[in-house]
């Protein structure tokens, strides 16, 4: 009896089908992980957890959101399943904020930049109106279409000095001053009106140039009576009202390639209207989007009247006509001084009898032999 009781009680109680009883909320991989030992074959499907480690630090739980399952997803219950995380919306793009700079205020009338190369030039519409020739002959200026004269072949070689001089100061950036000229003297009575005229004649006869002879004497304009033409509004006019273009104000003449430009209306304040903004924005007026224009300025004695000096910030060259064996050196030096603003000045000697070299010149062009 005693040894069947010692085998009776170390012989493990097994059901009807030879099985072991499943164990309570064992899954069926569970159960067949203990039946067939597939840790041998393969890695278990679900890590172990591991082991706390000892220390006096105790090991942090996992938090929620991230706690691990050591049990398959479709084993449990719907409940137990954890919702995925939100995924934050992007925060919103803050609109850009207003410039720092005020835009550029509205270009006075006529004020644009000469540099853009897709300006077309500005072209005169005014009516042409002939020049009285027989009058210029009574001046002694030169004749258009006229036989070569001493006359014009001198002004031929001062026309040219000034033209190479212009070319020159448009390859050094100079702008629109490069195609202007001054024609002023110290004192009235040396021949400046009379130097303009014959030089603006000459070069209207270059085949790839125009000239624009500007009356700039406001005082004691004398440009239209010599010629013989039509007053009308004219440059002072356009400084004074910002609503005429200046370009309207241009006569036309039966020259080719003369143009006119009156004096206009007579002020007290001439000096005050060429210094101010205005005075800049008219005269680039006056050679915008064209390189082949030269403006000529017959402006008052630099002595005599404050508008030379005022015209000489304006123009890349200014030539001084010097009367000889009447203007003294000390007049000279106070009307270049006074004219100092134009960068290259020239000093123009009108009125010589004699010439050190002998030369006289256009008596070649009735030479026969």
């Amino acid at each position: 009896m005693t040894d069947q009781s010692s085998v009776a009680r170390s012989t493990p109680i097994m059901a009807d089908d030879t099985e072991p009883k499943p164990r309570p909320r064992e899954s069926l991989l569970e159960r067949a992980a203990g039946r067939f030992d597939f840790a041998r074959v393969t890695p278990p499907v679900v890590p172990p957890v591991a082991a706390p480690v000892a220390g006096p630090e105790p090991r942090p739980e996992p938090s929620a959101a991230v706690a691990p399952v050591t049990r398959p997803l479709a084993d449990l219950p719907a409940s137990d399943i954890p919702e995925p995380a939100a995924i934050p919306e992007p925060a919103p793009v803050p609109e850009p904020a207003e410039p720092l700079m005020a835009p550029p205020p509205e270009a006075a009338p006529f004020a644009r930049p000469l540099a853009d190369a897709r300006l077309l030039p500005v072209v005169f519409s005014g009516p042409r109106h002939p020049v009285d020739r027989e009058h210029l002959r009574a001046q002694g200026l030169i004749e258009p279409e006229g036989a070569v004269s001493a006359l014009l072949e001198e002004f031929r070689i001062v026309k040219r000095r000034l033209l190479v001089q212009a070319a020159d100061l448009r390859r050094q950036n100079a702008g629109p001053a490069a195609q202007r000229i001054l024609i002023g003297s110290p004192h009235p009575g040396e021949g400046k009106t009379y130097c303009a005229l014959n030089l603006a004649l000459a070069i209207a006869a270059e085949k790839e140039s125009e000239v624009l002879l500007v009356d700039a004497d406001f005082a004691k304009p004398s440009i239209l009576s010599a010629l013989g033409l039509p007053g009308g509004p004219g440059l002072m006019d356009a400084l004074m009202d910002e609503s005429i273009d200046v370009a309207d104000c241009v006569l036309g003449t039966d020259v080719p390639g003369l143009w006119v430009l009156p004096a206009g209306d007579t002020t007290v304040n001439d000096s005050e209207y060429l210094s101010s903004s205005r005075a800049a924005e008219v005269l680039n007026r006056l050679t915008e989007g064209t390189t082949r224009r030269i403006v000529i300025f017959d402006s008052p004695p630099a002595l005599a009247a404050s508008p030379a000096a005022e015209l000489a910030k304006h123009v890349g060259q200014a030539v001084v006509i010097v009367r000889a064996d009447r203007t003294g050196q000390g007049a000279i030096d106070d009307a270049v001084s006074l004219l100092a603003a134009c960068p290259n000045v020239q000093l123009l000697l009108n009125g010589a009898q004699f010439s050190p070299s002998g030369r006289r010149f256009g008596a070649y062009y009735g030479y026969s032999g």
